[in-house]
């Protein structure tokens, strides 16, 4: 039996309203395409955007683990509302930046929600001091709540990319996020014209960290991964309630319940094993790689190449898991207004974030029989 402090029931009740508000709003959420900025400053009371930031300079020191749990509450409401909360997890290649802007960027407060368009990466022209910026860049996602906004200008030391932390009054944001699933997390471009971005306002994301804190030594792209697998493992919690409360209910045929059919509780039986099998290969990973930080070892290759296979296949039986549900919903689920509607379309956008895909299994594979992985894997 575990008891509650006062202070931690009462940080619970408020962890619970919030979630509660989440599941109430995400109609909204999908109808705006994306999470509105009082919900963000909301999660940033949660604690979602201090609990990587440097300690140092009022972080809560979060492990991974803590962490990805709570976004998989917040998923679980709304698999919008976990996507763009997984970017509190920034803090951790943030880092990279130098100490005297990382003191800037967190003197009011440690709660900075970032949002990144990395991708196409774009040149940018070498200038004393710094860079001058310009592109598009896309898949920006919660950038409209954001408070600084990152671009890819190139390449840094080791092939990674550099990129260009700005503030959101130099960025345009292209609305174009039309989508089916995810569309909350407004996962828009951004175009940026002729700013300069000084040199102490560029990184190497994944390069080495400027703190000296436990959570920056975790491997920044393998984390990227598993804060985005996450939000599948909380939508398939909510998928696989969801069907179980459909379970008890009569049909409109006046067949018997699925609660009372072999073949609904089969199924049931074998989307949960699979689901909770994923999520603790996924934790275990996180654990082995946090502990192996804890004791002074660091993360080594073979960790790292679990943390990206569990979150490949947390995303991937995440996914299946609410296929599973759907399937078993029969004809009630294909109506726009059902949850696990909006279930399926989310949880299969998951699956197609590049970290996530199929090649991160032949990453894994060649660590594991000591074949040179796919470049950036590891």
């Amino acid at each position: 039996m575990t008891i509650q402090t006062k202070d931690q029931s009462q940080t619970q009740n408020q962890l619970n309203q919030i979630l509660q508000e989440i599941r109430d709003r995400r109609e909204e959420f999908e109808e705006k395409r994306y999470v509105p900025k009082d919900m963000i400053a909301k999660l940033k009371k949660m604690g979602v955007y201090r609990a990587h930031s440097p300690q140092c300079f009022g972080g809560d020191a979060s492990s991974p683990m803590e962490f990805l749990e709570l976004i998989e509450k917040i998923s679980e409401a709304d698999g919008s509302a976990g996507w763009v909360a997984s970017f509190g997890s920034a803090a951790v290649y943030l880092a990279a930046l130098p100490k005297e802007t990382l003191a800037t960027l967190y003197a009011e407060s440690p709660d900075i929600a970032f949002a990144g368009g990395l991708f196409p990466v774009q040149p940018a022209k070498r200038v004393e001091g710094g860079w001058i910026v310009n592109g598009i860049w896309k898949f920006a996602s919660g950038c409209k709540g954001a408070d600084i906004l990152g671009v890819g200008i190139g390449t840094g030391e080791g092939g990674k990319p550099l990129t260009a932390v700005l503030k959101p009054e130099d960025v345009e944001i292209v609305d174009n996020w039309e989508v089916i699933g995810m569309r909350g997390t407004g996962s828009h471009d951004l175009h940026v014209k002729d700013v300069f971005v000084p040199d102490e306002w560029t990184f190497i994301r994944g390069g080495t960290p400027s703190v000296e804190e436990p959570i920056s030594q975790f491997p920044s792209i393998a984390y990227a991964a598993q804060v985005l697998a996450v939000v599948n493992l909380g939508v398939a919690r909510a998928a696989l309630n969801e069907i179980s409360l459909m379970a008890g209910r009569s049909g409109i045929t006046g067949a018997p319940k699925m609660a009372d059919r072999a073949y609904v509780r089969i199924s049931i039986a074998k989307a949960e094993a699979k689901l909770r099998s994923a999520r603790a290969f996924f934790y275990e990973a996180t654990e082995v790689a946090w502990n192996s930080i804890l004791s002074g070892d660091g993360v080594s290759d073979d960790q790292t190449s679990m943390l990206r296979l569990a979150a490949a296949q947390a995303a991937r039986e995440g996914a299946s898991a609410v296929q599973s549900a759907y399937l078993l919903a029969g004809t009630s689920a294909i109506y726009d207004g059902h949850p696990l509607q909006r279930y399926l379309r989310d949880a299969l956008v998951v699956t197609q974030h590049a970290f996530l895909n199929e090649s991160m299994y032949d990453g894994a594979g060649s660590v594991l029989l000591g074949v040179q992985p796919i470049k950036g894997f590891i």
